[in-house]
């Protein structure tokens, strides 16, 4: 008795916590003062709702560049420390790493260094010259990969910080084939704004100007180029000149703590920056070694400031002016402050889903999971009499832990998800046809009710158990593999099963006991 007033309990307070949570997400309740109370709601997925999909290109021989950079950098830190005199490291124009030893009796010293300190490098060529020994070299195959593998994880998670800062709902975020990353945004359909979000892309770069050589000669010296210059006026216009850089970046953005929107004596709006331990020495080493020469502030390939550097900046903090609205140096600052992609990223395919083809998709989710319904509640009274009005009732507690379950964690629906709770519905009561035929035997045998009931249930419930595990295995590796849409017939398919296996082992066994002992009967219907 005990055990069956424990089942009775739990299963009455499962009951009433699904039924808060699945409640909201029914049309006509959910409008009420209830669904008022409970604010969360199951989010639709794109193919529901309607959208932006973006499909995102990621430069990551960009990213492989900026790695060969700061190599170089570290190489000249050591170098000095172990007293190996180098010239400044620079990469050629193939994007590998060169770097000169002026001193050729310090090569043996040069190379132990190289291969105790910098293992991830390849030494590609070494060829002697004017100015000393040459080496160039490339990133290992494994540090190589290593790379590419940590830019895509960091451009997917800096995507997705951005976006949640932007309060863009549920977006789904990931890694795709050929170095690309695919964006869905379900509830957006202006592609403008969208684009606007995700193609500012927050590439921060610091370049040293050269103020030695005139932008508009037709022959640039080696390692220079032409960036364009923003210049603002005072009314918000806006024009564009041109300037020259070096084009190897002193350091990038990737080191930043913190960027928030500030303001200057004159009332005009500028961005503040922090930097991380290592931003902050390279910053102040980068502006030591470059006193009095101005450093342009390099945002997505474009410059919006070069201020002179007056003296060695320590402390960890810059600020990048530009005749900033307030408005532009509040985006600018969350879009820095959510991450710097570490590599630019272009736009290589948009498309938008209409509500109104996510509304006809939702419309005949329903019809199928209502039609489903309805022949199962008529077909289980007709064949198992008051035990089919039981298991009627477990699906509709089935699905109601369904849909709390979804809306608890935060899940999306998807078209495919509607398919899973289709299915579960046909599951949930294959687990009560097992029972109630396992039942049947026993009554055959001659058992009395309770007797045949609780051996039923314990017998049936080995292979429903053992055939759900088979079907959760693989709906968690559909989850792990799989894209979006396949995802969500993984989590309805997953959440449907477990809400079956509790319905039909646990709450329809205490109903049928509690059925029993107040009834006295020694025969059910079933």
């Amino acid at each position: 008795m005990k055990a069956l007033r424990l089942r009775l309990a739990v299963s009455f307070i499962v009951l009433i916590v699904v039924l808060a949570y699945a409640l909201p997400n029914i049309p006509f309740i959910g409008n009420s003062a209830l669904g008022t109370f409970m604010q969360d709601r199951i989010s639709l997925g794109l193919d529901l709702k309607g959208g932006m999909n973006l499909t995102l290109g990621v430069d990551v021989e960009k990213a492989l560049q900026n790695t060969l950079t700061v190599t170089g950098q570290d190489i000249s830190d050591r170098a000095k420390q172990e007293k190996i005199t180098v010239m400044k490291p620079r990469l050629n124009s193939a994007g590998l790493l060169e770097v000169t030893l002026p001193r050729t009796d310090q090569a043996e010293a040069f190379d132990a260094m190289i291969t105790k300190w910098f293992p991830s490098l390849h030494q590609a060529a070494a060829d002697n010259t004017a100015s000393g020994h040459v080496y160039t070299f490339e990133l290992s195959p494994e540090a190589r990969r290593q790379t590419e593998d940590m830019t895509m994880e960091q451009v997917v998670r800096t995507i997705r910080n951005r976006i949640d800062q932007f309060g863009v709902a549920e977006p789904d975020i990931r890694k795709q084939s050929d170095n690309q990353v695919q964006v869905q945004l379900p509830g957006m359909t202006d592609a403008e704004r969208a684009i606007q979000i995700i193609g500012q892309t927050a590439h921060l770069e610091f370049h040293i100007v050269r103020d030695d050589v005139d932008p508009s000669a037709i022959m640039l010296p080696p390692g220079t180029a032409r960036y364009p210059l923003i210049v603002k006026g005072q009314y918000g216009t806006q024009s564009e000149s041109t300037i020259l850089l070096d084009t190897q970046a002193l350091m990038g953005g990737e080191d930043i703590t913190n960027a928030r929107p500030a303001f200057n004596e004159f009332g005009q709006a500028y961005v503040a920056l922090e930097f991380n331990n290592r931003g902050a020495n390279n910053f102040e080493r980068i502006t030591g070694e470059n006193i009095k020469k101005r450093m342009a502030i390099v945002l997505d390939g474009k410059v919006y400031s070069a201020p002179v550097i007056q003296d060695r900046i320590a402390g960890g903090k810059a600020s990048i002016t530009g005749n900033f609205t307030t408005e532009e140096a509040q985006d600018l600052a969350i879009v820095l402050r959510a991450g710097s992609l570490p590599t630019p990223v272009s736009v290589l395919e948009e498309r938008t889903v209409g509500p109104s083809l996510g509304k006809e998709s939702i419309n005949s989710g329903i019809k199928a999971s209502l039609v489903g319904a309805a022949a199962v509640v008529l077909v289980m009274p007709l064949y198992y009499g008051l035990s089919g009005i039981i298991a009627d009732l477990m699906l509709c507690f089935t699905i109601t832990i369904l849909l709390a379950g979804m809306t608890f964690f935060g899940a999306t629906l998807t078209l495919p998800g509607i398919a899973g709770i289709v299915l579960t519905i046909g599951m949930s009561v294959d687990a009560n046809v097992l029972i109630f035929e396992r039942i049947r035997e026993e009554l055959k045998s001659g058992m009395s009710a309770m007797e045949a009931v609780t051996a039923g249930f314990s017998r049936a419930s080995i292979s429903i158990i053992d055939s759900n595990l088979t079907t959760l295995i693989t709906a968690a590796i559909l989850y792990q593999f799989g894209t979006g849409p396949v995802r969500g017939f993984a989590v309805t398919l997953s959440l449907g099963i477990l809400a079956s296996m509790f319905t039909a082992v646990f709450v329809s066994r205490a109903v049928f006991e509690t059925w029993i002992s107040r009834s006295g009967s020694q025969k059910i219907s079933i």
